[in-house]
């Protein structure tokens, strides 16, 4: 790959950028994915969208030249550099050097419709499930995350991979696993395989009260639901055995294998 026309690779090279493990970067350097993220992400011309983890810029001077907005977000101030050489043209891309867990959703103005990005392993999970929280605005997610992360945010009932982060991302959202992204798209190499995920929100983010409910009736995986609830959250076990036989699931069920909006029917029917 001709380092002289890939933006990435010659920002490695002009900037003297070494990538830091502690915060899971792996930067995107093959500029051909970009395409198949647009599609993805069905870019249009009036779109705001929020991209976490700017690394080097390439998505981020893509999105830039395609949408209305794109506001940017990267923890890392050594790739400041980087990023202004990509962004700098643009007159419609803002860029905030903070920690993206603790930026202040309110911060965005415009507000975002869609989040688009390579998202640091180790805050991929947790950044989803807080976008679709704080960000209501959002309506649509492309992400490039962690095999494991975008299965478990994409499984079904009674898979293995299921458990809360699949059931508070599928109350609110249609999640496909959309396909596998090759490792040589990154620099470094990692270690562990990537997909590509796609979300659609289909209704508002669950409340509180439910995400605690969700977050109690996985607390004992190996325990009936019941008795975990009981155990986490000091709930009446009879009485959620008693709601499980009035959705038609044994009283004895485990969380596991509940459908998200069985889980939430049943937490309505306790309140």
């Amino acid at each position: 790959m001709n380092t002289l026309t890939q933006p990435s690779l010659r920002r490695l090279h002009q900037f003297d950028v070494r990538p830091r493990r502690d915060l899971g970067q792996n930067f995107l350097v093959d500029s051909n994915i970009l395409g198949v993220i647009a599609r993805a992400g069905e870019l249009a011309r009036d779109d705001v969208v929020l991209e976490i983890g700017g690394g080097l810029g390439v998505l981020s001077e893509y999105l830039a030249a395609r949408v209305g907005h794109v506001h940017v977000v990267e923890i890392d101030r050594r790739l400041e550099p980087a990023l202004r050489d990509a962004l700098d043209r643009f007159t419609n891309a803002t860029l905030y050097l903070e920690d993206a867990m603790a930026l202040d959703p309110g911060a965005l103005a415009p507000p975002p419709n869609k989040l688009i990005a390579n998202l640091p392993y180790g805050i991929a999970a947790s950044a989803i499930l807080r976008s679709v929280e704080e960000l209501p605005t959002l309506t649509h997610w492309v992400a490039m995350v962690q095999k494991d992360v975008g299965e478990r945010l994409a499984a079904a009932p009674g898979s293995r991979t299921y458990g809360v982060p699949s059931v508070l991302c599928q109350l609110a959202c249609e999640v496909r696993v959309l396909r596998s992204i090759s490792r040589s798209v990154f620099f470094p190499v990692p270690n562990v395989d990537s997909v590509l995920i796609g979300m659609r929100r289909v209704a508002a983010a669950p409340p509180p009260e439910l995400r605690r409910f969700v977050q109690g009736a996985f607390a004992h995986r190996r325990k009936a639901m019941a008795r975990s609830l009981m155990l986490s959250t000091g709930a009446d076990r009879e009485r959620v055995r008693a709601a499980l036989v009035a959705i038609g699931r044994p009283p004895d069920e485990r969380a596991e294998r509940l459908a998200p909006a069985q889980l939430a029917a049943l937490w309505e029917s306790l309140r």
